[in-house]
């Protein structure tokens, strides 16, 4: 009877059981979303021809994931994937491994988002668990570089992300790999639901199996973002640039080790230039004649381009052009500069973004500066970025980062503004510091900040948008006040007009929700992005963090606590007791007014710096969520001194 029992059991594990293995695929293997197709026998996720591509395969039916509350299911799966950009310079967009409860997660964009996630202006739903194989670095999400591997939680920030690359299993060396040159790449995903853990392994298809995984995660969150049953599989986007993502191969198993792959059958697909070619001997003598012919040439133009060089004519780079007297009157040399910086060394570097490096640097009277380099490709657009620029570096306020001069070395500018010693905002409330912000200097550098943005809007012959207001762009100076820099995405045109761009910049956060449907910023988006830092600053907690079980956005989650009227309860538990619960409810409801959806809604710059003055000449601008702040009857200026609002009219 105990037999026949085991028999019973081996037989619907057996039916309950998931293993399978493609080395190669047909159409009906996979259920295909949107750009997604078989394309000989090898999945390609995205469309070349698509400006803005999505595509997803999705094993065709649900596999289990979370047995109960407490636990989960365990699996292997294995897949060879490549990835070759059409331009070896294009921005990097990879693929995903994914686990979701929908092969069309709402609100998925394309471009860097994998088509799983969404900008900060339209939630991603839970729960979603992805592990990514990334091929281009974007600073707004702390990519690490190029090549990466991450793990992401319901969320475009990995929660824990790895250079690209693998162990040697027999000296433990790391070895870097390139996911973004054609070649064939293996995964390996362990998910240990027992133990909550997920291994993420990788390595060029022709190495054998790595004996240390890339990354070990281990953590009981995971259980937060699976469900019972989840679709499993692969997605991938990308923009303009072309970038083919293929799946060669796949094998999956929720018994044991998923099944080996036979890697050496896989095709193989390498840039055209790399392509071999079969020609005949006459072909390749015709090519080395003509090579040695060509050096030749090229050895000569060289030659006589060194010799018009040293004829007594100055160096490029230290030619000033007519063109560039039109700008900033004070110009440092490249050798001014190189030796402020000790040579642009790697321990007087601040930081770096999208827009270049940024280092520290001791001019010859002592004074601190920080320089940074900002590449161009071409000398027009360099001369269009300095008629930019110097417009900005007339901008004269004490809330702005005074930018002092300008150098030029061939298609690079060096930007050189004022030090300030005590780094950017997010570092005094995010970063761990030893000395957490206390009220009274949050409270200071929000009005710093707003009487900066509404010089920028209103106190000069141009408007200005910043574009990319966040914590990390609010330098503090040696008195702890805040100054709004980093005026690389910044745009100006003429009061009463409109601007003439509609590329869509700024951070995963920040963004204005009009922005998704209407490119052009405006001053309105500007206020969106600064009330976000009101509110971030204030609570201590990021615009998109996951500190929640189920996901709120920092603003949901505020507006949440206004409407049960428990809006004192979002106070940053660190600065308790330093604050007056009215004031700290003023500057939350006014973080919430700029964050109003709709941007006629917003009030504007001028509105929000009378408010936080407590000026008695406020107009009340018609948000709601401000008509309530002004009916408080308390300023946010601080003190006893501070006008209370009027009501709106």
């Amino acid at each position: 009877m105990l037999h026949q029992t085991l028999l019973i059991l081996f037989f619907l594990s057996s039916i309950n059981a998931l293993d399978f293995l493609f080395n190669s695929f047909n159409a009906t293997d996979v259920t295909l979303i949107e750009d997604a197709r078989v394309d000989s026998s090898v999945i390609r996720l995205t469309n070349d021809t698509n400006q803005f591509s999505i595509g997803r395969a999705f094993y065709p039916s649900k596999i289990p994931i979370k047995t109960n509350s407490t636990s989960l299911s365990s699996f292997s799966t294995s897949f060879v994937f490549s990835v070759l950009p059409q331009i070896s310079s294009s921005p990097g967009f990879g693929l995903a491994f994914v686990l979701s409860n929908s092969t069309s997660p709402p609100g998925a964009i394309s471009g860097q988002y994998f088509g799983l996630f969404s900008n900060s202006t339209v939630r991603t739903v839970a729960p979603l668990l992805a592990i990514e194989f990334d091929t281009g670095r974007n600073p707004e999400f702390n990519d690490l570089d190029d090549d990466h591997v991450g793990i992401d939680l319901n969320n475009i920030e990995s929660t824990v992300t790895r250079t690209a690359g693998y162990f040697n299993s027999t000296t433990g060396v790391f070895i870097p790999v390139n996911m973004r040159n054609g070649q064939n790449i293996r995964a390996w995903i362990e998910f240990d639901g027992t133990q909550f853990e997920i291994n993420v392994t990788i390595a060029p298809a022709a190495v054998s199996r790595p004996s240390r995984p890339l990354i070990s995660f281990k953590d009981p969150v995971i259980a937060n973002y699976v469900s019972t049953q989840m679709f499993m599989g692969f997605s991938a986007s990308k923009v303009l640039w072309v970038e083919p993502q293929r799946v060669l191969a796949w094998s999956f198993s929720d018994t044991g080790i998923a099944r080996e792959i036979n890697t050496s059958g896989l095709p193989v697909f390498l840039p055209e230039s790399s392509a071999g070619s079969s020609l005949s001997a006459g072909a390749i003598a015709g090519i080395t004649v003509g090579s040695l012919v060509f050096m030749i040439l090229c050895c000569f133009v060289a030659y006589w381009f060194w010799w018009k060089r040293n004829r007594g004519e100055d160096d490029e780079e230290d030619e000033i052009e007519d063109w560039e007297l039109e700008y900033w009157p004070h110009r440092f040399s490249y050798e001014e500069l190189s030796e402020a910086t000790k040579g642009f060394s790697k321990e007087e570097l601040l930081g770096s973004g999208g827009f270049g490096k940024v280092y520290k640097g001791v001019l010859q009277n002592n004074s601190e500066v920080a320089v940074k380099c900002v590449a161009h490709d071409s000398k027009q657009g360099l001369r269009e970025f300095m008629a930019e620029i110097s417009s900005m570096g007339r901008l004269q306020h004490k809330n702005l980062v005074h930018m002092r001069g300008w150098c030029r070395k061939g298609n690079q500018l060096m930007l050189v503004y004022d030090y300030l010693p005590n780094g950017s905002l997010n570092h005094w409330i995010f970063d761990k510091p030893k000395q957490v912000l206390g009220w009274e200097g949050r409270r200071k550098v929000i009005i710093d900040v707003a009487e900066g943005l509404n010089y920028l809007h209103y106190g000069w012959d141009q408007v200005v948008l910043h574009r990319d207001i966040k914590s990390s762009n609010i330098l503090l100076d040696s008195e702890m006040r805040g100054r709004l820099g980093d005026f690389g995405l910044a745009k100006l045109y003429q009061h009463g007009q409109a601007p003439n761009t509609t590329r869509v910049v700024g951070t995963l956060g920040y963004l204005a929700p009009e922005l998704a449907v209407l490119a052009s910023p405006t001053a309105a988006s500007d206020v969106y992005s600064f009330g976000v830092v009101v509110l971030e600053v204030v609570c201590g907690r990021r615009p998109i963090d996951t500190w929640t079980d189920d996901e709120e956005l920092l603003m949901d989650w505020v507006r949440e606590l206004y409407s049960e009227g428990k809006l004192s309860e979002a106070a940053d538990a660190r600065i308790a007791g330093e604050y007056k619960v009215e004031e700290l409810e003023s500057l939350l409801k006014l973080g919430l007014a700029c964050c109003h959806p709709d941007p006629r809604q917003r009030p504007t710059m001028k509105e929000v710096v009378a408010v936080l003055l407590g000026e008695d000449a406020l107009v009340a601008p018609p948000a709601t969520l401000l008509s309530d702040l002004a009916r408080t009857g308390v300023g946010v200026g601080g003190g006893e001194e501070a006008a209370p609002l009027v009501p709106p009219v």
